[in-house]
């Protein structure tokens, strides 16, 4: 509770125990005048019920500020909840867009790397065929001079 309950309540209780120790009194009746007209009635329980009817109605119209209050923020946190809900979506959203962004790129980089691994493989078979060429080369003119040094040997054993 508030304070300014507790104060309320404080001094309606200070009051309805002041109106008990003097009931003798409130109840004694009085000659009241309508304006009009003039009637005998006692003046204290008049005022005690004008005072607990102002009091019923303080106590309707806070209860319906709270409720009031109380409804605005249910529908605030429902209006929250919505809005979470749309963020939580775009965020996955984002996500997916990301995932289907990445994936793409890593294909595309696979793809450039197998690529690259391709032009690689072809330079090396490339190159092993001149060096094979070159070794081929080199073996033949070693076969073509040993063959002319066992000739010329072979000439002259004759």
């Amino acid at each position: 509770m508030s304070a300014r309950t507790l104060f309320a309540l404080l001094v309606l209780l200070l009051l309805v125990l002041f109106s008990w120790l003097n009931w003798g009194e409130i109840t004694k009746p009085t000659s009241l005048s309508l304006g009009l007209s003039r009637v005998e009635a006692p003046l204290g329980l008049v005022l005690v019920v004008a005072l607990g009817v102002v009091s019923l109605l303080y106590l309707i119209f806070t209860i319906g500020l709270e409720t009031a209050a109380l409804l605005e923020v249910r529908r605030y946190a429902r209006e929250l909840l919505h809005y979470k809900k749309l963020a939580e979506e775009a965020e996955q959203s984002r996500y997916t867009e990301l995932r289907g962004y990445l994936e793409a790129e890593f294909k595309r980089l696979a793809e450039a790397e197998k690529e690259e691994i391709r032009a690689l493989e072809a330079r090396l078979a490339e190159t092993l065929e001149k060096h094979g060429n070159t070794l081929a080369a080199y073996i033949g003119e070693l076969e073509d001079q040993l063959l002319r040094l066992l000739q010329g040997r072979g000439g002259e054993n004759t």
